[in-house]
């Protein structure tokens, strides 16, 4: 982390209570996906709690393991931003109270179906989600090293997955394993 990125984070780190209300509501005025756009807002823009390049390690790692992706990226900020207590309340504020309010969602989608304002509603919700994971892939590649090998990384996995549909564990292990042999033997650690 550069002396210019420590300055403008913010000296104290959040409370555990903090960290809670903060995923609560993430989790809970998120709709169809793009969740790690609004982590990124949240913890590195508004709040300035994390640096981009602490941001997207974690989201790098959260992506690489397996689960649900955002759950993976709660649970690291939460520990990242207040260990062990952190990461407990970063799996249930963005799981715990958005579970409850599905629920409750599905059964009032179910009694709508028939109308055709919910098929609309869905289509929106749809689009936005699309819209904010474009905007984290595109800000994450925005800040990927200048160099030949993250570029040919990124395209090799971008055709390997999207285009030619191969299976994203083979993908992941092949071009994860050759990327950090090349970085740790470029960095000389």
């Amino acid at each position: 982390m550069t002396r210019q990125d420590t300055a403008t984070l913010e000296t104290e780190k959040p409370t555990v209570l903090r960290l809670l209300l903060v995923f609560t509501r993430i989790g809970l005025t998120s709709f169809g996906g793009g969740l790690s756009g609004l982590f990124f807002r949240a913890f590195v823009q508004d709040y300035k709690w994390m640096t981009e390049e602490e941001f997207l390690n974690g989201l790098a790692i959260s992506q690489a393991l397996p689960g649900v992706n955002i759950k993976n990226m709660a649970i690291w900020i939460g520990y990242h931003l207040g260990g062990f207590p952190g990461a407990v309340v970063g799996f249930f504020g963005i799981i715990g109270p958005p579970a409850v309010f599905i629920v409750f969602l599905g059964v009032v989608f179910a009694q709508l179906t028939g109308y055709p304002i919910t098929e609309v509603a869905l289509e929106g919700a749809a689009a936005a989600a699309i819209g904010l994971s474009l905007s984290m892939g595109l800000t994450a590649a925005w800040h990927v090293r200048r160099a030949v090998l993250p570029f040919v990384a990124m395209v090799v996995t971008f055709v390997a997955i999207g285009l030619l549909q191969l299976p994203m564990l083979w993908v992941l292990l092949v071009v994860g394993a050759i990327s950090i042999v090349v970085e740790y033997r470029r960095t000389g650690s």
